[in-house]
């Protein structure tokens, strides 16, 4: 059913602990200094795909000031997390990755890995998929190969570091910070949330402004809903 631009583009927000239970759950960590630019390119991909409903989780249930200043609430805490109901669980980088692991969150990740749900770190937080021993075989990237070591004395993966924004191996997705538009490529790639041509458009618009003429002339079809709604969500 064609659906207008504007109903497309509408943010929902979810009520504190009214988790809709039919629709797997795109889990969002958050904590004090997250990097807020690094994954919302990401996360509106996965709510214009009406498949999965975006969770907000933390350390605890007390609010969290983003980097940017934004203040959340998370709607859980990670001992709430079940990957059965799981779609993606996205980590965004900040500071705090640098600072120390956390035991608690290497156990989930594990236990997601486990059941092959797609994990997704980008920047600072590629660090603790690294400590979890993910990145073993498995083709990933980084800031830079010589910040995981620089991070993680132990870290013995090179052979399968790989020098681009963004990179996905297996269920694993690792990023960038300065890949955010690659890393959401990769999270609606592995998902399967748009077509190829879709996935290709939504890219030259992002990366490089590239809007086809068709969408200028207010062409409308099935298929275009995609790009309209990016149209749209343009400034």
């Amino acid at each position: 059913m064609r659906r207008s631009i504007e109903s497309v583009g509408r943010l929902y927000l979810l009520p504190i602990r009214g988790i809709n239970l039919l629709k797997q759950k795109a889990y969002h960590l958050v904590f004090d200094g997250l990097a807020d630019w690094e994954t919302p390119y990401a996360l509106r991909a996965i709510t214009m795909s009406e498949r999965f409903e975006v969770v907000t989780v933390g350390f605890s249930d007390q609010p969290i000031t983003t980097i940017g200043g934004l203040k959340l609430l998370p709607e859980i805490t990670i001992n709430e997390v079940s990957p059965a109901n799981a779609g993606i669980f996205i980590l965004p980088g900040g500071d705090m990755w640098e600072q120390h692991s956390h035991e608690k969150l290497i156990d989930l990740l594990h236990r997601f890995h486990g059941e092959n749900v797609p994990i997704a770190a980008i920047c600072g937080a590629t660090l603790e998929v690294a400590r979890a021993g993910l990145t073993h075989d498995v083709r990933h990237t980084s800031n830079s190969k010589e910040y995981l070591k620089a991070m993680i004395p132990d870290y013995r993966d090179d052979e399968f570091y790989v020098d681009e924004l963004a990179v996905t191996g297996g269920h694993l997705i690792t990023a960038s910070g300065l890949g955010s538009i690659e890393f959401g490529r990769e999270v609606i790639k592995l998902l399967g949330l748009f077509s190829e041509a879709e996935t290709q458009e939504w890219f030259e618009m992002f990366k490089h402004g590239v809007v086809p003429e068709r969408y200028k002339q207010g062409e409308t079809s099935e298929g275009a809903v995609v790009v309209q709604s990016a149209v749209a969500d343009r400034p």
